[in-house]
Formats: C-alpha cells, structure tokens, sequence
C-alpha cells in the first residue's frame, strides 16, 4: 500500500521503515498516542492543583499551537494552512473542542485512574459505532474479546464508589463525542496534512478555553507551572498527530481497541508521579487487555487472508 499523499512531519522515514502504511501502522500509532496523550494527561494535572481549567487549557494550547505553526513552516506546508476551512476539518475540531473540555474538567476532579477507566469504554463505544454507521462487520470473537478487555480494565482500576462523582458523567460524555471525532477523522481528505488538521484541531480547542477563562479568571503562574504545561502541549501535539495518523491507515474495527494501552500508560504514571502500585488483580487485567488486543489483531488478520483466499483475482 502506497502512503497517502501528505502525512507530512509524522511520517518520517525512519516511522515509514518501522511500522509501514497499513494496519501494523495504524496499531503502533495508537500505542504511541496514547502514551502521549497520557503524559499530556499527568503534566497537566500536576498544574492543575492551583490554576483554573480554562487558563491551563489556554496557555498549554498556546504553546501547543506556536509549535505547530513552527512545524508547519519547517515542513513546507503553509500552503496548506487554507485546507483548515475545510468543513469536515472544522466539524472535527468542533467536536474535540467538546471531548476535551469534558475530559479535562473530570481529569481535574477525578483520580487519574478513575477517568482512564471511563475512557477505556472509547474502543468499545467505537466497535460499536463503526458497525452501526459504517457497516464495518465485526464477528463475536472480536466482540468477546473487546468485552474481556473491558473486563481486565475494572480488574485493573478496581473503582470504588467514592471515587466516582458527578464529574464521571463528563467523562462519560467525553467518550462520546471522542468517538464522535474519531468517525469523523476517517471523513477528511487524505490530502490535507496531518499537521494541519492538528493546528486546527489546537486552535479551536484554545478558543474554547478563552471562553471559559473568561468566566473562571486568571491566577499568576511561576516557572514550574509554566514548564509543565509547555511539556503538556508537546506531547498534546504528538498525541494529535498519532491518533490521525493511526485511523488513516488502521481499521477501526481493529486500532480503536489499543486504546485500552493508555490504561498501561496511566498505570505507569500512577507509580512514577504518585506512587501507586498495582496489586495482584491489576496485573492480571493488564495481561487480560494486553492479550484481548493482540487477539482482536489476529483476528483481523484471519479475516484479511480468509477474504484473500475467498478473493484471489482482486
């Protein structure tokens, strides 16, 4: 399979070499953002502690956004920068604006792992999705499989009830609309940069923490606040670019459970930042989610080579 014309940036050649253009592609790049995304996550609320959401949003898009227009200028894609109109660009932007809003107001008032947990529903909320509204058909192994992986994710956060509040409803609308957002990523023209759907994607989330800023107010920040947040915007933009990148060259049938690996991820933070380690039963979920999406892979490949064989003309 021949690379979409303009992945720019991400696809460097030594990724290209690496994972490829097509399944394997879309899996590690899922992976990879998630770890991002995670990371993102753990800066963030480290900040959080004493300056309000929408300042936090604000300045980390800031930052994240000035990146990316350095990017874009490194890279010889200004000319693009007009693409960013496009409406399934805008309609995408629109809705994270939303998904991000919501996930982040339960990130600051929720234990890490109990919000990872929520969110962990995204692969099967996307399963399910795709075969309603994309007729993408998905047997009941890998639904089995999805489910058992969902089943690993309460073995690995053990919820208890307190720590579920009435910030958990955002959460779960949160999973929704990235859903949402992530059927619509399949929508845009593969001609339109990832970096520019990014810097879209960033611009239209800061406007929105503009707006909450205004209502919230501004505290001052000192150097430590301001560093965590600019390292919260780098990995934002990794975490932008490898979630696009992975739903255009994987299935969603087949990426959108590897998500549950951003659970691995928190996990780790959990015991690096804040010191949390797992007990018994978490070790078994990881194994059960770990093994549940490798399972769901090589049923994918089954599928491909049974169609292959069924097909050998085409």
């Amino acid at each position: 399979m021949s690379p979409p014309a303009s992945l720019a940036a991400l696809p460097a050649p030594l990724y290209a070499r690496l994972f490829g253009y097509g399944t394997r592609r879309g899996v590690a790049s899922m992976i990879l953002g998630m770890a991002a995304f995670i990371i993102n996550d753990t800066l963030i609320k480290l900040a959080s502690a004493s300056v309000p959401t929408g300042q936090l949003i604000t300045m980390r898009n800031i930052m994240a956004a000035t990146l990316i227009v350095m990017l874009v200028v490194m890279t010889g894609q200004a000319a693009h920068l007009r693409r960013a109109a496009d409406r399934v660009v805008v309609a995408r932007s629109l809705i994270d604006v939303i998904a991000t809003l919501c996930y982040l107001l339960a990130l600051f008032h929720m234990p890490i792992g109990n919000v990872t947990a929520i969110n962990m529903a995204t692969p099967l909320a996307m399963t399910a999705a795709a075969a309603v509204f994309m007729g993408v058909p998905v047997g009941w192994r890998r639904w089995s499989a999805i489910v058992a992986g969902f089943l690993g994710v309460l073995l690995i956060v053990q919820p208890e009830a307190e720590g579920f509040n009435a910030y958990s409803l955002l959460a779960i609308a949160a999973v929704v609309f990235i859903v949402a957002r992530d059927l619509t990523t399949r929508r845009i023209d593969t001609g339109i940069p990832s970096l520019v759907i990014t810097l879209t994607n960033a611009v239209f989330v800061l406007l929105g923490a503009l707006a909450l800023s205004a209502w919230e107010g501004w505290v001052a920040v000192n150097l430590v606040q301001v560093l965590l947040l600019a390292g919260a915007g780098l990995f934002l933009i990794g975490g932008y670019l490898l979630i696009v990148d992975a739903f255009r060259h994987g299935d969603l049938a087949t990426v959108g459970p590897f998500r549950y690996t951003g659970l691995i991820w928190a996990l780790l933070s959990g015991f690096l930042v804040w010191g949390d380690i797992p007990n018994l039963l978490a070790f078994a979920g990881i194994v059960i989610v770990v093994a549940s999406g490798l399972y769901v892979l090589h049923r994918e490949r089954v599928k491909a080579r049974e169609e292959a064989a069924a097909n050998p003309g085409n």
